[in-house]
């Protein structure tokens, strides 16, 4: 169980890092 929340940490870091980039991406695109 442990180890599984470290992987599911892992990946909810992961997840945010990464709609973080699309938003950014989405605001430049949509700016240019």
């Amino acid at each position: 169980l442990k180890d599984w929340r470290r992987i599911a940490t892992r990946y909810d870091r992961c997840a945010t890092t990464f709609l973080s980039a699309v938003a950014l991406a989405a605001t430049v695109i949509f700016w240019l």
